[in-house]
């Protein structure tokens, strides 16, 4: 379970990275490709999160 509580953190840590190089890029093209980044990355970790809950909810620590 340790392992996947560290990989959730990456994963926002991660998403917050790609946010905040969004807003400093000056090409458009790179603001939007982070943005994009960030939002999947966001995604996944509300996924990673669920399958968390989902193995508390079983016992599974």
């Amino acid at each position: 379970m340790k392992d996947l509580l560290e990989k959730l953190e990456k994963l926002r840590t991660d998403a917050e990275d790609c946010t905040l190089i969004s807003m400093l890029a000056g090409d458009t093209a790179k603001r939007e490709t982070f943005a994009k980044l960030a939002d999947d990355l966001r995604q996944m970790a509300a996924e990673l999160e669920s399958v968390i809950a989902g193995r508390i909810a079983d016992g599974d620590t």
